[in-house]
């Protein structure tokens, strides 16, 4: 590999990483809401709605009115494609109506998974063909940031070679044409819940998962202070029968986490991966209270785990939308406490804080 080459520009470089370190600010985290149609229509049949374009603007723009309290603890949101172009019943585009709160708008930019050939029933992930081409277009319409997720599951055999090297491959990819389009790119290493397997096994796999990448973000010259990392927090698999307690994952996680993460990264914003919105909070909390050394900030970027009350209490009605938003609040409240480790178990009681959010073989 050639070792000749120039670092993005220096006022590129600054655009970057200021708006990095912007979404981890101090008791701040992000709010997933990047589910695909077909994902949200899912979660919308669950209180019998139809998946029609208005009834998921609804949705949306229930989270994106809430109080203006929601910027306390909340940096950044996470749009899908549909969303970037959508308003409030007022006509207000919804960017702005993040941008007056001070929220900063990202895009999920992968088109989801496909079959990885020749593989042991593993994925890889799609849209790089017309990536630079999308980025410049969502940074034109407000987005600073963006998403992509690549998947592994953990069996007897797998996460394989093949796939470790790809999702390394096509997350590196992903973040270099980000980076050339003025977007700050977030890579998420997926490592799923889904298996039987323990939390050493889940470490090892991860720490692995985090080697290929970072290696990988190197081969492509890819400024590392202007980007983010969402990873799994390292827990046993689901299926595994002894549960394991927040102080354990938070040594796993963070171990993991200092063997293959550079401190040039300015910050971590863990996804749930299907816990409840309790164990996410719990978890996040006993992370950033592990005597271990933290050279990033460690914050979330839940989406079930945000949102899951917030379901429960709406329920497509509209006399339920300030019921909603204060469930919302409620959990962004608790999360941004859990990401400073000053959140008390149980201090916040949510109408759906202790439900799983668990399915298997996980889709947006």
């Amino acid at each position: 590999m050639s070792t000749t080459f120039s670092y993005p520009e220096p006022k590129l470089q600054e655009e970057l990483k200021r708006t990095a370190e912007a979404i981890v600010t101090p008791g701040k985290g992000i709010l997933a809401v990047d589910e695909t149609n077909e994902g949200i229509g899912k979660l919308l049949a669950g209180i019998g709605l139809q998946n029609t374009e208005n009834n998921r603007r609804r949705y949306r723009q229930l989270l994106f009115t809430a109080d203006k309290a929601l910027s306390d603890n909340v940096s950044a949101v996470i749009l899908f494609d549909e969303t970037v172009y959508q308003k409030t019943d007022d006509g207000t585009p919804f960017i702005e109506v993040l941008k007056k709160k001070n929220i900063i708008p990202g895009i999920k930019l992968d088109k989801d998974v496909v079959p990885l050939f020749l593989s042991e029933d593993e994925v890889t992930t799609q849209g790089l063909d017309d990536l630079g081409k999308r980025c410049a277009e969502y940074k034109k319409q407000g987005c600073r940031f963006a998403k992509w997720r690549c998947p592994l599951k953990i069996g007897e055999r797998t996460p394989s070679v093949q796939a470790i090297e790809d999702m390394a491959h096509v997350l590196a990819r992903y973040a270099s044409i980000c980076q050339s389009e003025g977007l700050v790119p977030i890579v998420e290493p997926d490592v799923l819940l889904d298996g039987n397997h323990d939390i050493v096994r889940a470490q090892k796999v991860t720490e692995v998962a985090l080697a290929a990448l970072y290696k990988a973000l190197s081969d492509h010259h890819v400024y590392l202070e202007g980007t983010l990392l969402k990873p799994n927090m390292v827990t046993p698999g689901q299926d595994y029968p002894k549960k394991s307690t927040p102080e354990e994952i938070a040594v796993a996680t963070v171990t993991a986490l200092l063997r293959g993460v550079p401190a040039a990264v300015p910050g971590i914003t863990f996804l749930s991966g299907g816990q409840s919105e309790e164990e996410a909070t719990l978890n996040l909390n006993a992370i950033n209270s592990v005597k271990l050394k933290k050279p990033w900030a460690l914050t979330f970027s839940y989406g079930r785990a945000l949102q899951a009350s917030v379901w429960k209490t709406w329920a497509g009605k509209d006399e339920n939308v300030k019921k909603a938003q204060e469930e919302l609040l409620k959990r962004t409240k608790a999360n941004g406490l859990a990401a400073q480790g000053l959140y008390k178990a149980g201090a916040v009681r949510s109408a759906a804080g202790d439900k799983s959010n668990f399915s298997e073989n996980h889709k947006y």
